[in-house]
């Protein structure tokens, strides 16, 4: 994002577009806009800084929109999906089954049956699973193409959110997987890797690194004794993006150098297996940006309070109510007064009938009228589609790829 220069204001540009001529090409407020730049130089980043050879997955539920995962379809090397709309997605956007994981703990039985049909990779995550992909395999005609989801026998710090090791619902804890893998001989499957999930938005190198290191190992000490090797080992991501005041940028060189000796260690041991990242927040996060507009402003109890068209409806994460245990506010601007002073301390509200409605606790931001655009920045993941986008009625965020 940057700012460009107007008659009146210097107002944010996304995509090399100003506000008001996205606003326009909108029609109106509310709105999302992803710059396809911002995505393209963060995916050039990672091939450029990532040893040769990794592969990079992008995890569609991140943002599922269609001209989204249609642009990162020429940009990566395959997809991660949740959902058979998810799978849908991918292979419309012209994605190969063959690079496409399906994960997930509760698949159904349709979506199942059109993952296999489609030649999708599924990624088990239980017993009954398999027994499942067995039965809809034999009832096709099809060898099921499976990878093993691995809950991880080890803990991470320094995660915003685990995603295993402990007790968890996402994969199958490693201890028992020698026994499942056992179970796949009396099965008419295909093992075509393992996947191991630790965590996400992760902004700590070291913590990257020890995760990514233990992964390789379990994923080595899983695979020793099978008859073949499989074809791709998915290590996840975890990659984070700052959000709030004193995060830093993850390190993404020192968790690249730090790479180099696992890697080398995994390709002798299982050679010709592919090494992937799974990554999401970390392609489109930093490409968006939510803009609403002021409709009210009045003051309460001696606190201005500036009354929005959006709301958590439309970006849940922004209002605190997506994960967050103490709430902090996400990066905000006010997009038309880029370079104005500092003036007051508000809170921004959504337009929604409940005290949840909330956009910024005490922000300071220059003097605010109604008409102002309120641009929330880091919000090209897990926006619109993360949010109770029904609630109440009010008309859904527009989106749109610059």
């Amino acid at each position: 994002m940057s700012a460009a220069s107007s008659e009146n204001n210097d107002v944010l540009s996304v995509g090399g577009i100003d506000l008001t001529r996205l606003a326009g090409r909108a029609g109106r407020t509310p709105f999302f806009a992803y710059d396809r730049t911002a995505i393209d130089d963060r995916v050039r980043s990672l091939r450029n800084t990532l040893p040769a050879g990794v592969g990079l997955h992008y995890s569609i539920k991140a943002n599922p929109m269609p001209a989204v995962v249609h642009h990162l379809a020429t940009q990566v090397d395959g997809f991660d999906v949740t959902s058979a709309t998810e799978m849908a997605l991918a292979l419309n956007a012209g994605m190969p089954a063959g690079r496409v994981g399906f994960a997930g703990p509760g698949k159904g039985h349709d979506e199942m049956r059109r993952a296999i049909a489609s030649g999708i990779n599924i990624h088990l995550e239980s017993l009954a699973q398999l027994h499942l992909v067995t039965a809809l395999g034999w009832e096709l005609g099809v060898q099921p193409s499976i990878a093993l989801r691995v809950n991880p026998d080890f803990h991470v710090g320094h995660s915003g959110m685990r995603m295993g090791g402990g007790a968890t619902p996402f994969g199958v804890d490693a201890s028992q997987v020698p026994e499942l893998l056992r179970e796949l001989k009396a099965c008419e499957v295909a093992l075509a890797g393992f996947h191991v999930f630790w965590g996400s938005q992760c902004l700590h190198a070291r913590t990257v690194i020890d995760a990514q290191r233990r992964s390789a190992d379990l994923v080595m000490r899983l695979a020793d004794g099978l008859a073949t090797v499989p074809r791709y080992a998915n290590l996840g991501g975890g990659f984070g993006i700052p959000y709030f005041a004193g995060e830093m940028p993850l390190d993404l060189a020192a968790v690249a150098g730090a790479m180099h000796g696992w890697l080398q260690q995994l390709r002798e041991r299982l050679p010709g297996i592919d090494v992937v990242l799974e990554l999401g927040r970390y392609l489109v996060g930093e490409a968006g940006v939510y803009v609403c507009r002021v409709i009210d402003r009045k003051v309460s109890g001696g606190r201005t309070f500036l009354v929005t068209d959006g709301g958590l409806h439309h970006h849940l994460a922004a209002s605190g109510n997506f994960g967050q245990v103490l709430r902090r506010n996400f990066p905000i601007v006010i997009g038309n007064r880029l370079h104005d002073v500092p003036a007051e301390r508000c809170h921004i509200v959504g337009c929604l009938c409940t005290p949840l409605d909330r956009l910024a606790d005490d922000v300071p931001l220059p003097d605010t009228h109604i008409g102002d655009f309120v641009v929330i920045l880091q919000s090209g993941a897990y926006g619109r589609s993360a949010s109770p986008t029904d609630f109440l009625g009010h008309p859904d965020a527009i989106e749109m790829l610059v």
